[in-house]
């Protein structure tokens, strides 16, 4: 599904894409990131495909996507907060002396 048509869609349930990410738990930063390809992943389409057509037919689906407990989304990449590239920081002794050179013979 095009973005633009994944933006129709929500549109027609009536919500905005901070609306929609918050109900599916996702950061929405995610979802506006799928503008520069141009296309949704298949299982974003598939929702907003379904809210926009209970919208239109006046079904309330909040109190529906209220009832499941959706686990927030975990970030990508095993970066954890506080962390850079998912490693421990450690402190650079800029100071420290160099350590000597081994010579093997």
């Amino acid at each position: 599904m095009t973005y633009k048509e994944f933006c129709r869609q929500l549109g027609k349930a009536g919500l905005s894409i901070r609306e929609f990410a918050e109900l599916i738990k996702m950061n929405h930063n995610s979802i506006t990131n799928c503008a520069k390809k141009g296309e949704v992943p298949s299982h974003l389409a598939v929702i907003s495909a379904l809210l926009g057509e209970m919208g239109e037919q006046k079904i309330d689906f909040r109190a529906v996507l209220f009832d499941i407990e959706i686990a927030p989304k975990k970030p990508r990449g095993g970066a954890a907060k506080g962390r850079f590239g998912g490693s421990k920081q450690t402190i650079l002794d800029l100071f420290a002396p160099e350590p000597k050179e081994v010579v093997s013979e």
